[in-house]
């Protein structure tokens, strides 16, 4: 079997770092290996560093139309949009993922309810992962909320999504210190090569095939009436 061709994939990587540029982020850090194993393979690689931008807090697609002055989200979107990967990187706070990606999410939330050309919640077809980085616990927390809230919209989910690097709990060095040896650690270094493949597999699957088949999840149909094999079980 030969080595995939990746290169007709985009990715982008949102970094939900709670430090505007060009302060030192350590989800960065992490971000930028997964990042190197994209751009080696080929693929068109994106970055947002989200707190840069003046993003409204909200639930609706703009929401200057509601109200507020400034809401760069729909610009932001078409990159979103334009890729068929997303990865989603947080710092830990509190054992929770940051505010900012909470937002983030919550955006997506917003955009979940269009559709594409065959009538499916626009995020089918796209593939979801996150990177989380900190120097206390709660790795597989955020990544199970985020994980679970990428799916929800209609993002595919492969097997190992998540990456990550704490470190001990408590004060103490973070990803990109020196001190934390966190570039020689062998089971980050080999979760985030796992994820960045497993993102690659499954967005060049997707693509391969067409995307998934529009039978029995619709929303364009279902709304014309169209019910494939549904039906309300009888109660006697």
């Amino acid at each position: 079997m030969g080595t995939p061709d990746f290169s007709n994939l985009k990715a982008l990587y949102v970094n939900c770092t709670l430090k505007q540029s060009p302060r030192k982020s350590h989800t960065q850090g992490l971000i930028d290996v997964s990042k190197a194993i994209m751009k080696k393979e080929g693929v068109t690689v994106d970055d947002i560093r989200f707190i840069d931008h003046n993003v409204a807090f909200g639930v609706y697609p703009d929401m200057t139309k509601q109200g507020v002055d400034i809401d760069e989200w729909p610009e932001l979107f078409k990159r979103i949009e334009a890729a068929d990967i997303l990865i989603i990187g947080t710092p830990i706070w509190l054992g929770e993922k940051s505010s900012v990606a909470q937002k983030l999410i919550e955006r997506l939330y917003a955009m979940s309810g269009k559709t594409n050309d065959k009538g499916q919640y626009l995020f089918y077809n796209k593939v979801g992962g996150c990177i989380i980085t900190g120097n206390e616990d709660g790795v597989k927390h955020c990544a199970m909320g985020i994980l679970y809230a990428l799916q929800h919209v209609g993002y595919s989910i492969p097997p190992q999504a998540d990456c990550g690097w704490i470190g001990e709990v408590g004060p103490g060095p973070s990803y990109l210190d020196e001190e934390s040896n966190a570039k020689d650690n062998e089971f980050t270094n080999r979760n985030t090569t796992f994820m960045t493949y497993n993102l690659l597999h499954l967005a060049n699957m997707i693509k391969q095939h067409g995307g998934y088949s529009a039978y029995g999840n619709s929303r364009e149909e279902w709304d014309d009436g169209t019910r494939w094999n549904f039906e309300n079980p009888e109660y006697r």
